[in-house]
């Protein structure tokens, strides 16, 4: 059974629920992650989330999303959805917008409700997706990516176009995007994420 952290509104952990029951018309707040990858040429994983997806399914997005579980890092838990859903391990990582949050509304009123750091990956290897969670991938120029995006010929997630909107004062070179020092990320997200007790949904 996979979990969701529920937080408050500064991102202290309040509680847990179970992922199969926490998106509907009231989604609480809780913690997740989003993850954009590079291959070894510089290239961006453009993933399509899978067709059975309660959120947003067939859409196309960031390289890899997920949720972190209770008693697991943020970055143990993109770790693993990177592995569990790519079958990649990445040679480099790490934070960099730490502070990202959004809401979002699906045309049946069911909400995605999310404070969801950002990580940037490099990878060697070329991916073997998760059939349950990847639909198809496309490597991408990353300066092309945005274009197609901004152009509205590429149907996003609305996490990613918010993303792309905040990652547009990088420096187009993702090579150069700034990690986020460890020490300077909010203690809460430090060490193992510790939710008190299971919540109903």
């Amino acid at each position: 059974m996979e979990n969701v952290v529920l937080v408050d509104d500064t991102g202290i952990p309040i509680g847990y629920t179970e992922k199969s029951s926490v998106h509907h018309q009231n989604t609480p707040l809780h913690l997740a992650f989003s993850c954009y990858i590079f291959g070894p040429h510089g290239h961006f994983l453009c993933t399509r989330r899978a067709i059975d997806k309660k959120t947003w399914p067939g859409v196309w997005t960031n390289s890899c999303c997920g949720h972190p579980q209770p008693g697991e890092t943020l970055a143990e838990a993109m770790l693993r959805r990177v592995s569990d859903e790519l079958g990649l391990v990445p040679a480099r990582w790490g934070m960099v917008l730490p502070d990202f949050r959004y809401r979002a509304v699906m045309d049946n009123g069911v909400v995605e409700n999310e404070i969801c750091p950002v990580f940037l990956a490099f990878v060697d290897d070329e991916p073997v997706p998760n059939p349950a969670e990847v639909g198809e991938y496309a490597w991408i120029d990353w300066a092309g990516f945005r274009s197609l995006v901004s152009s509205e010929a590429l149907r996003i997630s609305p996490w990613c176009r918010m993303q792309l909107e905040e990652l547009a004062a990088m420096p187009a070179n993702p090579r150069l995007w700034p990690f986020t020092p460890p020490d300077e990320l909010p203690e809460r997200w430090r060490g193992p994420l510790h939710a008190p007790e299971a919540v109903s949904s």
